[in-house]
């Protein structure tokens, strides 16, 4: 029988030259880049994680750096770079697309603990070398599992401020998101900004430790908090921002030519007062927080979406750390409108995909539908639906 011939579809690094399908992306000289400012700032490995700066699940386009400096755009991996290697941990789900995507500057390490990137770069890093990372981008935990994996190993970890990979992405970068940002009109909230700013009020009130702030990082937990909306990440209807609340007074970190006439006026009805919304300059959200913590204060936060870059601006004693933040555990009971709202809207849904399926059964038998146009087909049905704001991910269809 004959041999069964060689995949085409993946990277072959055997072989000279090295075989590389059409999906590749030669990332020689972004690489070369990169090894350049590290040189220029003493760094000897650099890691890149898949995440944002709000620990979000999907990202925008401009916080794909591991995607743009590998090539590879699965949703999670973590890459570093040394000056004369290369790696990237991904789970099983992307082996194969790895392989379909990084060329041969990069070795693909088949799993995603956080020892086994320690000890790589132990062994690619010498001793008294720098291990760096932008601390905006990794959560206190993982911040710690590195910390940890290099304790006691005479090289250091390094936080930097400026992203590397931001420097040498240049003005290639997309730029950030300038759509609007929008009130939730009140037929679809649980309860007003106000109610829901009083309720978590009140839980500071009652804890033992009578925390004076509460910090949110997540962006769902200021797009819930003051029944806001956007778009800055596709498939999810949030936007960049951060906010901390004290007991009596609350600032809200954002872009502010970004937020509708009505958004801004429902935010400064009560003005002035415990109830007026202080808008911030988002990226003054941490020479902010550094400043409150001055004082005599405690600050209530959720490790889950706090970054090391805003944990680290607090001093120790005076931080009151859970999981999640009174605000994502807040959110997540839903009232007995929030639930009708819910059921609601799965109904419509069910509508679209009922059709959808009728469709199927009279254009299937034709073989006029691929998988592609029958994802088109259930989007353009949902969107038709009363209250569409779009799909909650791109479609995933499958056949056979």
């Amino acid at each position: 029988p004959q041999a069964a011939s060689a995949r085409t579809d993946i990277r072959d690094c055997s072989v000279h030259p090295p075989y590389l399908p059409p999906t590749a992306t030669n990332t020689t000289a972004r690489l070369a880049a990169l090894r350049g400012t590290m040189r220029a700032h003493g760094i000897h490995a650099y890691i890149v994680p898949s995440t944002d700066a709000h620990m979000s699940e999907y990202i925008a386009e401009r916080d794909s750096r591991l995607g743009w400096l590998t090539g590879f755009t699965g949703s999670a991996g973590t890459g570093v770079v040394t000056q004369d290697k290369a790696a990237l941990w991904t789970d099983s789900r992307y082996w194969t697309q790895a392989e379909r995507q990084l060329d041969c500057n990069w070795e693909l390490q088949r799993t995603i603990w956080i020892e086994s990137i320690g000890l790589w770069i132990l062994e690619a890093v010498p001793v008294g070398g720098n291990i760096s990372l932008d601390p905006f981008l990794f959560s206190i935990d993982t911040w710690n599992s590195y910390s940890q994996a290099l304790h006691g190993s005479g090289r250091t970890l390094l936080p930097i401020e400026t992203n590397l990979v931001d420097q040498v992405w240049g003005d290639q970068r997309p730029p950030p998101a300038s759509s609007k940002i929008y009130s939730l009109p009140a037929a679809f909230t649980g309860s007003s900004w106000q109610e829901k700013v009083a309720g978590i009020r009140q839980q500071m009130e009652q804890h033992i430790r009578r925390p004076t702030a509460v910090l949110l990082s997540g962006l769902e937990e200021t797009a819930w908090l003051f029944n806001l909306r956007g778009d800055d990440i596709p498939y999810n209807p949030v936007f960049y921002s951060y906010t901390l609340l004290t007991n009596t007074t609350i600032s809200l970190f954002v872009d502010e030519p970004r937020l509708s006439a009505a958004a801004r006026q429902s935010l400064r009805a009560g003005c002035p007062g415990p109830l007026c919304v202080e808008l911030q300059e988002y990226g003054q959200a941490r020479a902010h927080l550094h400043r409150y913590a001055q004082g005599n204060v405690t600050v209530w936060l959720g490790t889950e979406y706090t970054t090391y870059g805003l944990y680290g601006v607090i001093p120790q004693e005076k931080l009151l750390e859970d999981s999640y933040s009174p605000v994502m555990l807040a959110k997540a009971v839903k009232s007995t409108k929030e639930q009708e709202l819910l059921r609601a809207a799965h109904v419509r849904d069910a509508v679209a995909v009922i059709q959808y399926l009728l469709w199927l059964e009279k254009m299937v038998p034709q073989g006029q539908v691929d998988e592609f146009s029958g994802a088109q087909h259930i989007d353009t049905l949902r969107q038709a639906q009363e209250h569409s704001h779009g799909p909650s991910f791109q479609s995933i269809s499958a056949s056979g």
